[in-house]
């Protein structure tokens, strides 16, 4: 773990990204501008990480859950995210189960796939032997229509 909240910087190509969707077209903002969001950022996510710990270790948890998260924005005084965030959560949750349904749907597929292309070979190989025994039936009655 960093021992001090400079050691931690958010990459600079998010910061900027961040700061011109928030800005209205025209509008430039300094390097140092940017450096301070930056700094304010990463003492932000540190500040809102060990409160949301608080919440993790009060529940006899090492890992912190979206819950902990959202207790934590309210402790930090702030209630206004606390919508917004839920929406987001869900949104990411119903995307998760979004994406694993069509993962599942598509390893079945394959299975089936699989499956079929399985019967299909064993279909051919089963014509491929009656085609063989009757060529052999047909090469016998020539022989003995010869003798």
């Amino acid at each position: 773990m960093a021992e001090r909240p400079e050691d931690l910087n958010l990459p600079n190509a998010v910061i900027t990204r961040i700061i011109k969707e928030a800005l209205p077209d025209g509008v430039n903002i300094s390097k140092e501008a940017r450096s301070a969001i930056s700094r304010a950022a990463s003492v932000f996510v540190l500040y809102a990480t060990s409160c949301a710990n608080n919440f993790a270790m009060k529940g006899k948890r090492k890992t912190l859950n979206a819950s902990d998260v959202l207790s934590a924005m309210e402790e930090m005084e702030f209630q206004r995210f606390v919508t917004p965030l839920k929406e987001a959560l869900e949104a990411y949750r119903r995307e998760q189960k979004g994406k694993k349904e069509a993962s599942e749907q598509k390893k079945k597929d394959k299975d089936r796939k699989t499956d079929s292309e399985e019967q299909d070979k064993s279909r051919d190989e089963d014509n491929d032997e009656d085609e063989e025994r009757l060529e052999e039936e047909e090469q016998n009655e020539e022989e003995e229509v010869d003798n």
